[in-house]
């Protein structure tokens, strides 16, 4: 019978040791954690404690739960795109946890209000081809082929196609850890 997978692979402290060119003794002076469990823990022969957990994540300027995210042993997620449409905006979106990705596409002249229920996160619309229109509360942008912009996502909004478009918008999980 095959061995289980472990439920976090610490190995992921090398890899962030080594891209900060850090050596053991580094590591260990900045985050107050001996030599020989960073070690340890970079080969998965011990478990951490959450406390050597913290010291380690903010040497790293991490919170211990980012740590514990990246050492998860499923390192990537796959998901499907979802394909739907808003008025006469097309979009195939894929969602994980912190961030929303919608490819879109809309004919001249098309208009979308208040875009799909949205939370308090950030939005970035890059529009690849042609050109859109974003109307906020108190100002109106125009974005042609290669400009973008970032707001406010919880900010009334209105989106309207100048021209046959293509575009990118990311709605970001705005980070509410203090």
């Amino acid at each position: 019978m095959a061995t289980p997978s472990p439920q976090f692979d610490f190995s992921v402290l090398r890899t962030l040791r080594e891209q900060r060119e850090l050596t053991l003794a580094q590591l260990s002076e900045a985050s107050g954690v001996s030599v020989a469990v960073i070690s340890k823990l970079e080969r998965n022969q011990q478990s951490a404690e959450l406390e050597t957990l913290y010291r380690l994540a903010r040497a790293f300027g991490l919170s211990a739960t980012d740590l514990m995210a990246m050492a998860e042993s499923q390192l990537a997620h796959r998901t499907a795109e979802k394909v739907y449409r808003s008025g006469d905006f097309k979009f195939r979106q894929i969602k994980y946890a912190n961030v929303v990705a919608h490819l879109g596409s809309a004919p001249a002249g098309a208009k979308v209000n208040r875009p799909e229920i949205h939370h308090d996160d950030t939005e970035v619309c890059w529009v690849t081809e042609g050109k859109l229109r974003l109307t906020l509360p108190h100002e109106e942008c125009i974005l042609a082929a290669g400009e973008s912009i970032q707001f406010d996502a919880i900010q009334q909004h209105t989106y309207e196609a100048l021209a046959d478009s293509q575009f990118v918008i990311l709605h970001l999980r705005k980070d509410k850890r203090y």
